[in-house]
């Protein structure tokens, strides 16, 4: 399978939802959602209810930092899907910083996926390890960014 069946695997919001049922269960019950998703890009959006909120009228910050994670993320899992040798993906640093109240839906984009693509092949090259930092901003429902988040993956060959 190549990087489209990947997309067109998670694209499909019952196949997504049961992604992360069974790999992610914490962002299933969370809510967070696929809007779009191409090899350059993603967003994912989260929605104020009862499971993401904290006591102070918004959302849990653990839970917008799932979804820019995410948005990160499955870009990255798009450029791995199915490679032989395998490579591992792994967070090892995440910066960020807020700006209002997350309240409503927030869609978190990320526009990277060149970049991680580039640094995958890279480590599948090289057998190092290869360090990316990549952005995902979260936007409110009137285009205000609410949240951005830094997110540092390491790729490394396994084997």
């Amino acid at each position: 399978m190549s990087r489209e069946a990947f997309f067109k695997f998670i694209r499909n919001p019952f196949l997504f939802r049961f992604f992360l049922l069974t790999r992610l269960p914490a962002a299933f019950l969370a809510g967070i959602r696929l809007e779009t998703a191409s090899p350059e890009s993603a967003v994912v959006k989260l929605r104020y209810q009862f499971l993401t909120k904290n006591p102070f009228g918004s959302i849990y910050f653990a839970c917008i930092a799932m979804a820019a994670e995410m948005s990160t993320g499955l870009l990255a899992m798009a450029h791995l899907y199915q490679r032989k040798p395998a490579i591992s993906m792994l967070v090892i640093r995440v910066e960020s910083q807020f700006f209002k109240k997350a309240t409503g839906v927030i869609r978190f984009t990320c526009e990277q996926g060149k970049a991680l693509q580039v640094a995958i092949q890279k480590a599948y090259d090289t057998g190092e390890s290869v360090e990316l930092a990549v952005v995902s901003s979260g936007y409110d429902q009137q285009d205000a960014e609410v949240a951005r988040f830094l997110i540092t993956w390491s790729f490394k060959r396994k084997g």
